[in-house]
């Protein structure tokens, strides 16, 4: 049972497998459509989702991400030559019945994290560390929306050390006297084993001001980490901005968030289905978090000896009728910033998005999911959905135009079960440190990054949607798939 899945590849995302582990599943008691299935008890056997929740009494919920960094040697140092540490977080719930509970509150954080990436990938449960719960929780905290990183270059005076942030809702998210306690960062320093958990930005009450939200966590060469939502700002009319706080200790403390972008928008419209805005039809795909800003930093990751550290953000901003996926970058660690675009291609109406830029900073990807149909009030109408690839030269002077290098096939999101894709747990990465790490020792490594560069190619994952039937004769679609595509794109311009 859970909802976390976990699928690997050793071939710079060509091809991807699912292993399978063992846990408690519900396999066994998929039935047909109605009220008539017997009652079905899950029991121990094959599952797909990440490994050994169920046995320490817990479930996997949901909001995966992941994020590869050096192992710790025996002495507690890191380097490459270790190999590498596959980091998975998650959000937590204890395992419903018993009366026994793991850890308090509705939801918690968890992370886990494999050395072993081909026991891993075979189904291995043991290739798993235990997940951690790394949030501090209460009878009435619900952690949600967590986004984790690794400081992934040598050059760091913090190399290894691991960041996770999250908003934390203290009471049920629903209330009206729900008061989010700021966005938290937990930060690892050997590999995981302790965590230590930090406010970004103090609590408020819903009515009076939003909190950071939707987060994003990155580290330059230099050790600066950086984390980055979406909040709301006093002294601005209590509109809407892309915020930024830095630490430059490692996560020992953070100043406090200063908006670098916007005022931004939420686009869609209130949704009695569901309670909170959709962007395509009744019942359809959450809106809310789709101004949440996606961020990638030029940190000449692994060794960061040709970082650049520009920081490039992609979001979405505008209206019901036009969203827009905007782009925004800074060159001085985040004290000015360019002023937003919009880069989607005419006709999109931009969802969600992510950027990634390659370590050296020369060159600029960024995906987006777009709806091409409008907003309709209905569900029989189709919910044209596309996923795009876009790319830009970076220099001094800045990032120049976007073009578009791939177009996915177009889907009908109506056919599939409502979901609200992260932007930050969008994947994708430019010359970096792909997962294919069955090579050892840094020649190795090294090696390979150097063939990367060159071949500069960008490893993409979009979200997207494929409608697998019609019920055109009720005026309903059947329930369809949802599916992650993944691409490499070679540099359209060398």
């Amino acid at each position: 049972m859970g909802t976390s899945g976990v699928y690997f590849s050793f071939d710079s995302g060509t091809t991807w497998t699912q292993p399978t582990y063992t846990g408690l599943s519900a396999r066994g008691c998929l039935g047909v459509v109605g009220n008539t299935d017997p009652p079905c008890t899950p029991t121990v056997g094959p599952i797909g989702t990440v490994p050994n929740y169920f046995e320490n009494g817990l479930v996997s919920d949901g909001d995966p991400a992941v994020a590869f960094g050096p192992t710790p040697g025996a002495n507690g140092s890191f380097s490459w030559d270790n190999g590498d540490r596959l980091y998975y977080a998650n959000l937590t719930a204890n395992t419903s019945g018993g009366g026994v509970e793991s850890f308090r509150g509705f939801e918690g954080i968890g992370v886990s994290s494999t050395d072993d990436l081909a026991a891993a990938a075979s189904g291995d449960n043991s290739a798993w560390t235990n997940p951690k719960i790394i949030s501090r929780q209460s009878s009435t905290t619900f952690s949600d929306k967590e986004q984790i990183w690794a400081d992934n270059a040598s050059s760091s005076p913090f190399f290894g050390t691991v960041y996770v942030c999250w908003a934390a809702f203290q009471g049920q998210e629903k209330s009206p006297n729900a008061a989010p306690a700021g966005l938290q960062v937990a930060v690892s320093r050997d590999g995981g084993a302790t965590w230590h958990q930090h406010a970004v930005w103090g609590a408020a009450n819903n009515g009076q001001r939003n909190p950071l939200d939707g987060c994003t966590v990155r580290t330059d060469s230099n050790g600066g980490a950086y984390v980055f939502g979406i909040g709301t700002v006093s002294q601005a009319g209590h509109q809407a901005f892309e915020l930024m706080s830095r630490s430059t200790n490692g996560g020992g403390s953070w100043r406090k968030p200063v908006p670098v972008a916007g005022p931004v928008t939420q686009p869609g419209v209130f949704d009695p289905a569901q309670g909170r805005p959709t962007i395509d039809s009744v019942a359809g795909a959450r809106s809310d978090l789709a101004p949440a800003p996606s961020v990638d930093i030029a940190n000449g990751a692994p060794t960061g000896n040709d970082a650049t550290d520009r920081i490039v953000m992609s979001f979405v901003s505008g209206t019901l009728a036009q969203p827009h996926v905007f782009f925004t970058e800074s060159t001085d660690h985040g004290a000015t910033w360019a002023s937003p675009r919009a880069i989607e291609t005419a006709g999109d109406r931009g969802f969600y998005t992510a950027p990634a830029i390659s370590p050296n900073g020369t060159d600029v990807y960024v995906v987006y999911n777009a709806f091409t149909s409008p907003y309709h009030a209905d569900t029989s109408s189709p919910n044209t959905l596309v996923g795009v690839v876009k790319h830009a030269d970076a220099g001094g002077s800045g990032t120049g135009a976007f073009s578009e290098l791939h177009r996915g096939a177009s889907g009908d999101a109506q056919g599939a079960a409502r979901t609200r894709c992260r932007p930050s747990s969008w994947a994708i990465r430019v010359r970096g440190r792909f997962p294919d790490v069955r090579g050892s020792g840094v020649e190795r490594r090294e090696e390979r990054r150097r063939l990367l560069g060159d071949r500069r190619l960008a490893g993409v994952a979009y979200h997207g949607r494929h409608r697998r039937a019609s019920g055109a004769a009720a005026g309903l679609r059947a329930v369809g798939n949802s599916n992650i595509y993944g691409g490499t794109y070679a540099d359209p311009t060398p």
